[in-house]
């Protein structure tokens, strides 16, 4: 009697597999790293997931919905405008560059980077992922118009596209070691131009003398 491969929660073998590729790459994960890792057979995965392209284009499906989706959600939604773009660099720095995953990046960002890239359904989900980033970033640049808090030369949709490349440009950063501090330099740098100016104080009057 044959095994019945669907005696697994394939949620969990999705979560071993996105820790393999976000840590290692698709390029230089091989088969038996993921045989190891989700504890199934070769034959078990590819009789679920197809092969390892069908198994990661999975993973980084779960990847977005688990890691990005809430974070844009909470930055689209989020009332107070430049502090949440703020809120969002300040978590995905400390993500990237202290923890458990310390050193990894982002698994999209190293995607955008890898010729897994090339694979349609891969630059599908690449796609929706940098239009749902960038439609948050303005969101939350809206909101900060709407609070008096942006230059009244700000163009919105600009702003928003250099702001969701400086998030890629964060996970490829840090991935390649770069230090909190210095990131967290950059993000303040790149918010500057934004911000409104804040008006000058009136020059006292001078008092005649009595």
């Amino acid at each position: 009697m044959s095994p019945d491969i669907k005696h697994f929660n394939p949620d969990v073998v999705l979560d071993d597999a996105v820790r393999v590729f976000w840590r290692q790459g698709m390029p230089a994960t091989g088969i038996q790293a993921l045989v190891s890792a989700t504890g199934l057979s070769r034959s078990s995965l590819y009789a679920t997931f197809g092969n390892k392209d069908g198994l990661y284009a999975a993973a980084l499906g779960r990847y977005i919905e688990q890691h990005s989706t809430p974070a844009f959600a909470a930055l689209s939604a989020a009332p107070t405008g430049l502090t949440a773009i703020e809120d969002f660099f300040t978590g995905l720095i400390g993500v990237r560059c202290s923890g458990p995953v310390a050193g990894w990046g982002c698994m999209v960002t190293n995607a955008h980077a890898g010729p897994e890239s090339a694979d349609p359904a891969i630059r599908e989900l690449l796609d929706a992922h940098h239009q749902t980033l960038q439609s948050a970033m303005r969101s939350a640049l809206h909101t900060a118009a709407g609070l008096g808090q942006l230059a009244a030369s700000v163009d919105l949709d600009a702003a928003a596209a250099v702001l969701a490349t400086l998030a890629y440009g964060v996970n490829l950063r840090s991935r390649a070691g770069a230090a909190a501090d210095t990131l967290r330099e950059a993000v303040a740098g790149a918010l500057v131009p934004l911000r409104a100016h804040p008006a000058p104080a009136p020059t006292p009057q001078e008092v005649p003398p009595q």
